[in-house]
């Protein structure tokens, strides 16, 4: 099952980033991805990332504000 990023912007509505969803094949290289590229989601208008294995919710919602 792939890891990703369900992406919400300020009113909770669900976005998606300006590359497409990315998907990731452990949670390590999921969670290091959004910390490395948290300021350019920021940007984007993104407030908030939840990260789901497959279909599951692992947790979340976790702001991008600083």
């Amino acid at each position: 099952m792939p890891w990703w990023w369900s992406c919400t912007d300020s009113d909770g509505r669900v976005v998606e980033p300006a590359d497409g969803r990315q998907e990731f094949p452990t949670r390590s290289d999921a969670e290091s991805w959004v910390g490395e590229f948290y300021a350019d989601l920021a940007e984007e208008g993104i407030a908030a990332v939840t990260l789901f294995e497959g279909e599951r919710e692992v947790y979340g919602p976790m702001s991008l504000e600083a």
